[in-house]
Protein backbone atom coordinates (compact mmCIF):
# COMPACT_ATOMS: atom_id res chain seq x y z
CA UNK A 1 0.00 0.00 0.00
CA UNK A 2 1.25 3.53 -0.70
CA UNK A 3 1.35 5.40 2.45
CA UNK A 4 -0.03 9.37 2.29
CA UNK A 5 1.01 11.85 5.30
CA UNK A 6 -1.78 14.55 5.87
CA UNK A 7 -2.65 15.09 2.23
CA UNK A 8 -3.97 18.83 1.27
CA UNK A 9 -7.68 18.30 0.24
CA UNK A 10 -6.52 19.18 -3.08
CA UNK A 11 -5.34 15.62 -3.65
CA UNK A 12 -7.99 13.87 -2.17
CA UNK A 13 -10.06 13.57 -5.74
CA UNK A 14 -6.95 12.03 -6.81
CA UNK A 15 -6.59 9.91 -4.20
CA UNK A 16 -9.98 9.02 -4.13
CA UNK A 17 -10.30 7.49 -7.61
CA UNK A 18 -10.14 3.55 -8.26
CA UNK A 19 -8.66 1.45 -9.96
CA UNK A 20 -10.36 1.31 -13.61
CA UNK A 21 -9.84 -0.18 -16.83
CA UNK A 22 -9.09 2.68 -19.71
CA UNK A 23 -13.16 4.18 -20.41
CA UNK A 24 -13.35 3.88 -24.35
CA UNK A 25 -12.30 0.52 -24.24
CA UNK A 26 -14.07 -0.86 -22.15
CA UNK A 27 -17.17 0.57 -23.04
CA UNK A 28 -16.29 -0.31 -26.65
CA UNK A 29 -16.04 -4.26 -25.78
CA UNK A 30 -19.33 -4.58 -23.66
CA UNK A 31 -21.29 -2.82 -26.39
CA UNK A 32 -19.82 -5.63 -28.99
CA UNK A 33 -20.93 -8.14 -26.44
CA UNK A 34 -24.46 -6.77 -26.14
CA UNK A 35 -24.88 -6.46 -29.96
CA UNK A 36 -23.60 -9.96 -30.46
CA UNK A 37 -26.07 -11.36 -28.07
CA UNK A 38 -29.18 -9.63 -29.14
CA UNK A 39 -28.40 -10.48 -32.56
CA UNK A 40 -27.10 -13.83 -32.22
CA UNK A 41 -28.96 -15.12 -28.42
CA UNK A 42 -28.06 -18.53 -27.03
CA UNK A 43 -25.36 -18.66 -29.96
CA UNK A 44 -23.57 -15.65 -28.99
CA UNK A 45 -23.09 -16.96 -25.03
CA UNK A 46 -22.42 -20.11 -25.82
CA UNK A 47 -19.10 -19.06 -28.85
CA UNK A 48 -18.24 -15.94 -25.71
CA UNK A 49 -18.14 -18.56 -22.97
CA UNK A 50 -15.64 -21.12 -25.21
CA UNK A 51 -13.69 -17.53 -26.33
CA UNK A 52 -13.53 -16.13 -22.96
CA UNK A 53 -13.25 -18.94 -20.29
CA UNK A 54 -12.62 -21.64 -22.79
CA UNK A 55 -15.29 -23.89 -21.33
CA UNK A 56 -17.74 -25.33 -24.50
CA UNK A 57 -21.15 -25.80 -23.35
CA UNK A 58 -24.01 -27.84 -24.81
CA UNK A 59 -26.93 -26.05 -22.59
CA UNK A 60 -27.17 -22.70 -20.79
CA UNK A 61 -29.55 -24.69 -18.48
CA UNK A 62 -29.41 -26.44 -15.55
CA UNK A 63 -31.06 -29.61 -15.10
CA UNK A 64 -32.65 -31.17 -12.45
CA UNK A 65 -29.81 -33.74 -11.78
CA UNK A 66 -27.25 -31.06 -11.57
CA UNK A 67 -29.45 -29.76 -8.41
CA UNK A 68 -29.42 -33.10 -7.09
CA UNK A 69 -25.64 -33.81 -7.43
CA UNK A 70 -25.17 -30.21 -5.35
CA UNK A 71 -27.58 -31.16 -2.74
CA UNK A 72 -25.65 -34.56 -2.39
CA UNK A 73 -22.45 -33.11 -2.76
CA UNK A 74 -22.49 -30.11 -0.21
CA UNK A 75 -21.34 -30.77 3.02
CA UNK A 76 -23.57 -30.58 6.43
CA UNK A 77 -21.19 -27.97 7.73
CA UNK A 78 -21.47 -25.67 4.89
CA UNK A 79 -24.98 -26.42 4.29
CA UNK A 80 -25.49 -25.20 8.21
CA UNK A 81 -23.90 -21.76 7.57
CA UNK A 82 -25.98 -21.50 4.37
CA UNK A 83 -29.04 -22.15 6.57
CA UNK A 84 -28.04 -19.77 9.20
CA UNK A 85 -27.11 -17.13 7.10
CA UNK A 86 -30.70 -17.61 5.16
CA UNK A 87 -32.57 -17.13 7.81
CA UNK A 88 -30.48 -13.45 9.27
CA UNK A 89 -30.96 -11.93 6.13
CA UNK A 90 -34.79 -13.07 5.97
CA UNK A 91 -35.41 -11.50 9.00
CA UNK A 92 -33.91 -8.35 8.71
CA UNK A 93 -35.06 -7.74 5.02
CA UNK A 94 -38.95 -9.24 6.67
CA UNK A 95 -38.18 -6.08 8.49
CA UNK A 96 -38.42 -3.91 5.58
CA UNK A 97 -41.68 -5.06 4.56
CA UNK A 98 -43.73 -1.71 3.79
CA UNK A 99 -47.53 -1.83 4.59
CA UNK A 100 -48.53 1.21 2.70
CA UNK A 101 -50.36 4.06 4.51
CA UNK A 102 -53.38 6.00 3.46
CA UNK A 103 -54.13 9.63 4.11
CA UNK A 104 -57.18 11.99 3.90
CA UNK A 105 -55.08 15.15 2.59
CA UNK A 106 -58.46 17.41 3.09
CA UNK A 107 -62.12 16.52 3.34
CA UNK A 108 -62.95 14.21 0.91
CA UNK A 109 -59.49 13.91 -0.72
CA UNK A 110 -58.16 10.46 -0.07
CA UNK A 111 -55.13 9.15 -0.98
CA UNK A 112 -52.62 6.24 -0.51
CA UNK A 113 -49.67 3.95 -1.91
CA UNK A 114 -48.94 0.51 -1.96
CA UNK A 115 -45.96 -1.72 -2.80
CA UNK A 116 -46.27 -4.16 -5.83
CA UNK A 117 -43.51 -6.57 -6.17
CA UNK A 118 -41.44 -6.19 -9.73
CA UNK A 119 -42.50 -9.26 -11.72
CA UNK A 120 -39.34 -9.83 -13.50
CA UNK A 121 -35.67 -9.62 -11.76
CA UNK A 122 -32.64 -11.37 -13.32
CA UNK A 123 -30.30 -11.66 -10.36
CA UNK A 124 -26.06 -12.03 -11.27
CA UNK A 125 -24.05 -14.32 -9.23
CA UNK A 126 -20.27 -13.57 -9.85
CA UNK A 127 -17.97 -16.40 -10.65
CA UNK A 128 -14.41 -16.76 -11.49
CA UNK A 129 -11.60 -17.50 -9.29
CA UNK A 130 -14.52 -17.18 -6.10
CA UNK A 131 -17.93 -18.02 -6.78
CA UNK A 132 -20.00 -15.61 -4.58
CA UNK A 133 -23.27 -18.19 -3.53
CA UNK A 134 -23.49 -15.50 -0.50
CA UNK A 135 -24.90 -12.95 -3.37
CA UNK A 136 -27.82 -15.25 -4.17
CA UNK A 137 -28.44 -15.44 -0.57
CA UNK A 138 -28.08 -11.42 -0.33
CA UNK A 139 -30.60 -11.23 -3.88
CA UNK A 140 -32.84 -14.26 -3.77
CA UNK A 141 -34.23 -13.88 -0.55
CA UNK A 142 -35.37 -10.44 -0.71
CA UNK A 143 -36.70 -11.20 -4.26
CA UNK A 144 -38.92 -14.16 -2.87
CA UNK A 145 -40.17 -12.15 0.48
CA UNK A 146 -40.98 -9.26 -2.30
CA UNK A 147 -43.04 -11.98 -4.41
CA UNK A 148 -41.60 -11.27 -7.63
CA UNK A 149 -43.03 -13.66 -10.26
CA UNK A 150 -40.43 -14.81 -12.44
CA UNK A 151 -36.68 -14.65 -10.74
CA UNK A 152 -33.78 -15.36 -13.59
CA UNK A 153 -30.33 -16.76 -12.04
CA UNK A 154 -27.27 -16.41 -14.24
CA UNK A 155 -23.41 -17.33 -12.78
CA UNK A 156 -20.75 -18.62 -15.35
CA UNK A 157 -19.93 -22.36 -14.80
CA UNK A 158 -16.86 -23.57 -13.78
CA UNK A 159 -14.46 -25.27 -16.10
CA UNK A 160 -16.51 -28.71 -16.09
CA UNK A 161 -19.45 -26.81 -17.10
CA UNK A 162 -20.71 -27.00 -14.05
CA UNK A 163 -22.17 -24.31 -11.65
CA UNK A 164 -20.39 -24.96 -7.85
CA UNK A 165 -22.93 -27.22 -5.94
CA UNK A 166 -23.18 -24.15 -3.08
CA UNK A 167 -24.83 -21.98 -5.24
CA UNK A 168 -27.22 -24.89 -6.76
CA UNK A 169 -27.90 -25.87 -2.99
CA UNK A 170 -28.90 -21.95 -2.06
CA UNK A 171 -31.22 -21.96 -4.98
CA UNK A 172 -32.56 -25.27 -4.30
CA UNK A 173 -32.93 -23.58 -0.51
CA UNK A 174 -35.05 -20.86 -2.26
CA UNK A 175 -36.81 -22.84 -4.53
CA UNK A 176 -35.50 -20.51 -7.23
CA UNK A 177 -35.58 -23.01 -10.53
CA UNK A 178 -34.79 -20.93 -12.86
CA UNK A 179 -30.39 -20.77 -13.09
CA UNK A 180 -28.42 -20.55 -16.54
CA UNK A 181 -24.76 -20.95 -17.09
CA UNK A 182 -23.69 -17.69 -18.56
CA UNK A 183 -21.67 -15.07 -16.88
CA UNK A 184 -20.14 -11.82 -17.56
CA UNK A 185 -21.33 -8.69 -19.54
CA UNK A 186 -23.04 -11.50 -21.81
CA UNK A 187 -25.12 -12.75 -19.08
CA UNK A 188 -26.79 -8.82 -18.45
CA UNK A 189 -27.21 -8.65 -22.38
CA UNK A 190 -28.83 -12.03 -22.24
CA UNK A 191 -31.46 -10.47 -19.28
CA UNK A 192 -32.05 -7.28 -20.50
CA UNK A 193 -32.95 -8.37 -24.25
CA UNK A 194 -33.91 -11.82 -23.72
CA UNK A 195 -32.77 -15.06 -26.03
CA UNK A 196 -34.36 -18.28 -26.89
CA UNK A 197 -33.47 -19.93 -23.38
CA UNK A 198 -32.80 -16.71 -20.91
CA UNK A 199 -36.26 -14.85 -20.23
CA UNK A 200 -35.82 -10.97 -20.42
CA UNK A 201 -36.62 -9.42 -17.15
CA UNK A 202 -37.70 -6.06 -15.90
CA UNK A 203 -34.69 -5.33 -13.28
CA UNK A 204 -31.26 -6.64 -13.36
CA UNK A 205 -29.62 -7.14 -10.02
CA UNK A 206 -25.62 -8.30 -9.12
CA UNK A 207 -22.29 -6.88 -8.47
CA UNK A 208 -19.80 -7.99 -11.01
CA UNK A 209 -16.15 -6.84 -12.36
CA UNK A 210 -15.83 -3.33 -14.60
CA UNK A 211 -17.25 -5.32 -17.65
CA UNK A 212 -20.65 -6.39 -15.90
CA UNK A 213 -21.06 -2.75 -14.18
CA UNK A 214 -20.52 -1.31 -17.44
CA UNK A 215 -23.13 -3.75 -19.00
CA UNK A 216 -25.29 -3.10 -16.92
CA UNK A 217 -25.24 1.06 -17.38
CA UNK A 218 -25.35 -0.24 -21.19
CA UNK A 219 -28.56 -2.27 -20.71
CA UNK A 220 -30.59 0.37 -18.11
CA UNK A 221 -30.31 2.81 -21.32
CA UNK A 222 -32.45 0.36 -23.17
CA UNK A 223 -35.32 0.75 -20.37
CA UNK A 224 -33.94 -2.07 -18.17
CA UNK A 225 -33.70 -1.55 -14.35
CA UNK A 226 -30.49 -2.28 -12.43
CA UNK A 227 -30.20 -2.54 -8.78
CA UNK A 228 -27.14 0.06 -8.81
CA UNK A 229 -23.43 0.23 -10.08
CA UNK A 230 -21.93 -2.21 -8.26
CA UNK A 231 -18.04 -2.87 -9.58
CA UNK A 232 -15.26 -4.47 -7.73
CA UNK A 233 -15.19 -4.87 -4.07
CA UNK A 234 -13.67 -2.05 -1.55
CA UNK A 235 -13.11 -1.00 2.10
CA UNK A 236 -11.95 2.03 3.97
CA UNK A 237 -10.76 1.08 7.82
CA UNK A 238 -10.77 4.04 10.22
CA UNK A 239 -8.67 2.82 13.34
CA UNK A 240 -7.17 4.73 15.91
CA UNK A 241 -4.73 3.91 18.60
CA UNK A 242 -6.41 1.18 20.73
CA UNK A 243 -7.26 -1.11 17.31
CA UNK A 244 -5.51 -4.48 17.39
CA UNK A 245 -3.19 -4.19 14.42
CA UNK A 246 -3.35 -8.09 13.41
CA UNK A 247 -7.45 -7.31 12.83
CA UNK A 248 -7.05 -4.36 10.91
CA UNK A 249 -4.83 -6.22 8.58
CA UNK A 250 -7.52 -9.10 8.35
CA UNK A 251 -10.23 -7.09 7.54
CA UNK A 252 -8.13 -5.63 4.92
CA UNK A 253 -6.92 -8.32 3.26
CA UNK A 254 -10.45 -10.12 3.61
CA UNK A 255 -11.52 -7.12 1.05
CA UNK A 256 -8.08 -7.81 -0.62
CA UNK A 257 -8.67 -11.19 -1.79
CA UNK A 258 -11.82 -10.57 -3.43
CA UNK A 259 -10.19 -9.62 -6.50
CA UNK A 260 -7.03 -7.68 -8.19
CA UNK A 261 -9.33 -4.61 -8.70
CA UNK A 262 -10.44 -4.59 -5.45
CA UNK A 263 -9.55 -1.47 -3.14
CA UNK A 264 -8.66 -1.12 0.45
CA UNK A 265 -8.17 2.49 2.31
CA UNK A 266 -6.60 2.52 5.83
CA UNK A 267 -7.40 6.01 7.80
CA UNK A 268 -5.08 6.43 10.73
CA UNK A 269 -3.88 9.29 13.16
CA UNK A 270 -0.43 8.36 12.64
CA UNK A 271 2.67 6.38 10.82
CA UNK A 272 3.09 3.93 13.77
CA UNK A 273 -0.41 2.39 13.22
CA UNK A 274 0.26 2.37 9.65
CA UNK A 275 3.63 0.95 9.63
CA UNK A 276 1.64 -1.93 12.43
CA UNK A 277 -0.79 -2.83 10.42
CA UNK A 278 1.36 -3.23 7.60
CA UNK A 279 3.76 -5.96 9.22
CA UNK A 280 1.03 -7.62 10.28
CA UNK A 281 -0.43 -8.00 6.37
CA UNK A 282 3.01 -9.24 5.48
CA UNK A 283 2.91 -12.04 8.25
CA UNK A 284 -0.84 -12.64 7.58
CA UNK A 285 -0.37 -13.13 3.47
CA UNK A 286 2.00 -15.63 4.00
CA UNK A 287 -0.92 -17.93 4.84
CA UNK A 288 -3.23 -16.94 2.19
CA UNK A 289 -4.36 -19.45 -0.47
CA UNK A 290 -4.81 -16.04 -2.11
CA UNK A 291 -1.93 -14.36 -1.15
CA UNK A 292 -1.11 -13.27 -4.84
CA UNK A 293 -4.47 -11.93 -5.42
CA UNK A 294 -4.65 -9.80 -2.36
CA UNK A 295 -0.77 -8.32 -3.31
CA UNK A 296 -2.40 -6.93 -6.34
CA UNK A 297 -5.00 -5.50 -4.83
CA UNK A 298 -2.73 -3.87 -2.39
CA UNK A 299 -0.97 -2.14 -4.85
CA UNK A 300 -4.25 -0.32 -5.93
CA UNK A 301 -4.31 0.62 -2.51
CA UNK A 302 -3.52 2.91 -0.01
CA UNK A 303 -2.62 3.97 3.63
CA UNK A 304 -3.64 7.56 4.61
CA UNK A 305 -2.81 9.62 7.71
CA UNK A 306 -4.60 12.75 9.31
CA UNK A 307 -3.68 14.56 12.69
CA UNK A 308 -7.31 15.60 12.54
CA UNK A 309 -10.53 13.42 13.11
CA UNK A 310 -12.37 16.27 11.77
CA UNK A 311 -10.65 15.80 8.38
CA UNK A 312 -10.22 11.99 8.48
CA UNK A 313 -13.95 11.88 8.38
CA UNK A 314 -14.35 14.39 5.58
CA UNK A 315 -12.29 11.93 3.82
CA UNK A 316 -14.46 9.17 4.25
CA UNK A 317 -17.17 10.78 2.88
CA UNK A 318 -15.38 12.07 -0.02
CA UNK A 319 -14.22 8.86 -0.55
CA UNK A 320 -17.81 7.13 0.03
CA UNK A 321 -16.74 3.97 0.47
CA UNK A 322 -18.75 0.75 -0.44
CA UNK A 323 -17.55 -0.59 3.26
CA UNK A 324 -16.33 1.34 6.22
CA UNK A 325 -15.08 -0.49 9.38
CA UNK A 326 -14.70 2.08 12.61
CA UNK A 327 -12.39 0.52 14.53
CA UNK A 328 -11.61 2.79 17.31
CA UNK A 329 -12.85 3.32 21.10
CA UNK A 330 -15.57 6.73 19.81
CA UNK A 331 -17.22 4.48 16.72
CA UNK A 332 -21.11 5.03 16.96
CA UNK A 333 -20.01 8.71 17.65
CA UNK A 334 -18.13 8.87 13.97
CA UNK A 335 -20.97 7.16 12.15
CA UNK A 336 -23.29 9.72 13.40
CA UNK A 337 -21.34 11.82 11.34
CA UNK A 338 -20.81 9.76 7.85
CA UNK A 339 -22.62 10.99 5.38
CA UNK A 340 -21.55 8.13 2.19
CA UNK A 341 -21.03 4.18 3.15
CA UNK A 342 -23.06 1.63 1.72
CA UNK A 343 -22.64 -0.20 4.89
CA UNK A 344 -20.84 0.42 8.41
CA UNK A 345 -19.53 -2.38 10.67
CA UNK A 346 -18.82 -0.91 13.65
CA UNK A 347 -16.03 -1.39 16.93
CA UNK A 348 -13.08 -4.32 17.06
CA UNK A 349 -15.29 -7.52 17.06
CA UNK A 350 -17.54 -6.41 13.56
CA UNK A 351 -15.29 -7.92 10.58
CA UNK A 352 -16.96 -7.02 7.50
CA UNK A 353 -16.89 -10.62 6.32
CA UNK A 354 -19.87 -11.11 8.96
CA UNK A 355 -22.07 -8.41 7.12
CA UNK A 356 -20.45 -10.04 3.71
CA UNK A 357 -21.98 -13.29 4.64
CA UNK A 358 -24.75 -13.55 7.46
CA UNK A 359 -25.85 -11.01 9.59
CA UNK A 360 -28.78 -10.10 8.07
CA UNK A 361 -27.75 -6.96 6.49
CA UNK A 362 -27.47 -6.71 2.15
CA UNK A 363 -24.26 -6.85 0.62
CA UNK A 364 -25.19 -5.47 -2.75
CA UNK A 365 -23.85 -2.32 -1.67
CA UNK A 366 -22.47 1.11 -4.08
CA UNK A 367 -18.93 0.80 -4.68
CA UNK A 368 -16.62 3.66 -6.77
CA UNK A 369 -18.18 6.23 -4.54
CA UNK A 370 -21.48 5.67 -6.07
CA UNK A 371 -22.55 5.60 -1.81
CA UNK A 372 -22.86 9.34 -2.03
CA UNK A 373 -26.04 9.19 -4.40
CA UNK A 374 -27.31 5.17 -3.85
CA UNK A 375 -28.35 2.61 -1.25
CA UNK A 376 -27.57 -0.54 -0.98
CA UNK A 377 -30.13 -3.66 -1.87
CA UNK A 378 -33.41 -4.07 0.12
CA UNK A 379 -36.78 -5.39 -0.04
CA UNK A 380 -37.58 -2.10 -1.59
CA UNK A 381 -35.14 -2.74 -4.49
CA UNK A 382 -37.40 -5.47 -5.47
CA UNK A 383 -40.89 -3.08 -5.43
CA UNK A 384 -42.50 -0.47 -7.00
CA UNK A 385 -44.41 1.87 -5.10
CA UNK A 386 -47.74 3.08 -6.74
CA UNK A 387 -49.89 5.94 -5.39
CA UNK A 388 -53.84 6.48 -5.74
CA UNK A 389 -56.41 8.89 -4.90
CA UNK A 390 -60.05 8.68 -4.87
CA UNK A 391 -61.80 11.91 -4.55
CA UNK A 392 -65.46 12.24 -3.62
CA UNK A 393 -67.94 15.48 -5.19
CA UNK A 394 -67.61 17.36 -1.84
CA UNK A 395 -63.46 17.05 -2.33
CA UNK A 396 -64.00 18.47 -5.66
CA UNK A 397 -65.61 21.33 -4.67
CA UNK A 398 -63.13 21.64 -2.23
CA UNK A 399 -60.16 21.06 -4.17
CA UNK A 400 -61.26 21.65 -7.49
CA UNK A 401 -60.91 25.53 -7.36
CA UNK A 402 -56.97 25.87 -6.62
CA UNK A 403 -56.62 23.29 -9.11
CA UNK A 404 -58.30 25.45 -11.81
CA UNK A 405 -56.71 28.50 -10.93
CA UNK A 406 -52.96 26.31 -10.69
CA UNK A 407 -53.75 24.88 -14.34
CA UNK A 408 -54.75 28.32 -15.58
CA UNK A 409 -51.57 29.85 -13.88
CA UNK A 410 -50.09 26.79 -16.55
CA UNK A 411 -51.79 27.72 -19.54
CA UNK A 412 -53.09 24.32 -19.74
CA UNK A 413 -56.89 24.87 -20.25
CA UNK A 414 -57.64 21.45 -21.02
CA UNK A 415 -56.62 20.66 -17.63
CA UNK A 416 -58.49 23.37 -15.85
CA UNK A 417 -61.47 21.95 -17.80
CA UNK A 418 -61.64 18.43 -16.69
CA UNK A 419 -62.45 19.77 -12.82
CA UNK A 420 -64.73 22.41 -14.39
CA UNK A 421 -66.52 19.77 -16.31
CA UNK A 422 -67.45 17.91 -13.37
CA UNK A 423 -68.39 21.02 -10.76
CA UNK A 424 -71.03 21.78 -13.74
CA UNK A 425 -69.55 25.54 -13.83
Amino acid sequence: MRVINNPARLQWTTLCQRPSIESDFLEGAVRNTLQRVRNSGDRAILDLTDQFDKIKLNSLTVIDTEYDEALKSIPKSLANAIDLAIKNVRAFHERQTDPGYEIETMPGVKCWRRSKPIEKVGIYIPGGTAPLFSTLIMLGVPAKIAGCSKIVICTPPDQNGKIPAPILYVAKVLSLDCVFKAGGAQAIAAMAYGTETIPAVNKIFGPGNQYVTKAKQLVSMDGVAIDLPAGPSEVLVLVDENANPDFVAADLLAQAEHGPDSQVILVASNLEIVENVNRAIEAQLKELPRAETATKALANSLAVTFDNRNDQIDFINEYAPEHLIINTSDSIDIADRVANAGSIFLGAYTPESVGDYASGTNHTLPTSGYAKAYSGVSLSSFQKFITYQEITRKGLELIGPAVERLAEAESLEAHKRSVTIRLGK
